[in-house]
């Protein structure tokens, strides 16, 4: 079964940096597409960066330059460095998961296309 733990949110003040962390547990074989979503309360959920199965990164225009998606080589762990926080980066975050190869180097993955997600870890960037 398919487990993702989300860790490292906070609070911070503008300009801040934070690193999200997400453990991820059952998944089997390498054929793993991954993803970093927000999501502000009464709005809809925002693919903010993703991975394919071979590593190749992709971010919302919102994001490039400030946002870093990784993962470690077993795939156990993934990464969001977030650097130059604004007011607006506040939101849940949330980590997902699919099997296959869900990003063609164009739009991001919307969250309809992956099947597992974390609970969650709160960012909140405020002076």
């Amino acid at each position: 079964q398919v487990q993702l733990v989300e860790s490292g949110g906070g609070a911070v003040q503008p300009g801040g940096s934070l690193r999200l962390s997400c453990a991820v547990f059952g998944i089997t074989g390498r054929g793993i597409s991954m993803a970093w979503f927000r999501q502000v309360q009464g709005k809809e959920r925002e693919g903010v960066a993703t991975i394919d199965v071979d590593g190749h990164t992709g971010y919302a225009d919102s994001v490039k330059g400030r946002f870093t998606i990784s993962q470690n080589n077993a795939k156990t762990f993934l990464y969001l460095q977030i650097d130059s926080l604004k007011p607006g980066d506040t939101a849940m975050y949330y980590c997902a998961a699919a099997y296959g190869r869900l990003w063609v180097g164009s739009s991001l993955p919307t969250e309809y296309e992956y099947n597992y997600w974390g609970q969650g870890t709160q960012v909140t960037v405020s002076s």
